[in-house]
């Protein structure tokens, strides 16, 4: 998925000056990560809660400026991903029957299911890609270790990150190499030289990356990136916090007002 998307350029939009970019990079994963826990965690069906979710999102996304091409072709491919596994929430038991095919069935209940699922995911979706395409890979590095997340899990999206660009060395050599013997022309073999380059770039790539850790702990790396300090809050960053929290709750509220008598 990386390698269709530009992974050397996560960060296309993080060079703006909107008041979303002034905040530190610790205050917008607080903020991204509470709307994602909200969305995920509101029940399914409440679309005037996601309604306001949504309206809020935007505003969010047309503040920071976002580059909205990119945006867009990258939530496509990462939801194409995903609807493999929202296919099988269609074919969920209960409500009025729509289809049937044998014992295969849509119903209003696995309709509702796969549309409230599918919203949740567009809106996580749309949020961490805010997130990425606005906040450098170190500033957010920085930022997870100031959360006091795992030093270990740090280090693992630290690695993954430098190592894509091994990865993407390896796959365009031995895509030239195959254009270049006219293997990737023949109809019928495509597949079959596909999954030969993926099986090659699998060794080349673990080879390579093993020789650049042993050169790593030659020069006293000891298994945690050294990051410098994070900033301190301000002002703008409480009231950011505020306004989300708000936004969250006046969703939350919504649904509350429908469920209580």
């Amino acid at each position: 998925m990386l390698l269709h998307i530009g992974a050397f350029h996560l960060d296309i939009d993080s060079q703006h000056t909107t008041p979303w970019h002034r905040l530190i990079p610790r205050t917008r994963v607080i903020c991204a990560l509470l709307f994602v826990f909200a969305t995920a965690l509101t029940p399914n069906g409440r679309w005037l809660t996601w309604l306001i979710y949504g309206l809020g999102l935007a505003g969010l996304i047309l503040t920071a400026r976002l580059t909205l091409p990119v945006l867009l072709r990258r939530v496509a491919i990462e939801f194409t991903f995903i609807s493999v596994v929202l296919f099988g929430t269609l074919f969920r038991e209960g409500g009025v029957v729509l289809w049937q095919w044998g014992w295969l069935k849509i119903t209003t209940v696995g309709l509702t299911i796969l549309a409230s699922v599918a919203i949740k995911a567009l809106l996580s979706l749309l949020t961490l890609n805010l997130l990425v395409l606005t906040t450098s890979i170190p500033a957010l590095l920085n930022a997870l270790s100031d959360l006091k997340m795992p030093p270990l899990l740090i280090a693992i999206i630290a690695s993954m990150y430098r190592y894509i660009s091994v990865l993407m060395d390896e796959f365009n050599t031995m895509r030239r190499a195959a254009q270049s013997r006219n293997l990737l022309n023949l109809r019928g073999r495509q597949r079959l030289v596909f999954g030969n380059m993926m099986g090659s770039l699998f060794v080349r790539t673990y080879e390579r990356g093993e020789r650049i850790h042993q050169a790593m702990l030659s020069r006293g790396y000891q298994g945690i990136p050294l990051l410098p300090d994070c900033p301190h809050p301000g002002q703008s960053d409480r009231t950011a916090v505020i306004l989300m929290v708000l936004l969250l709750l006046v969703g939350q509220a919504i649904y509350l007002k429908n469920v209580l008598p």
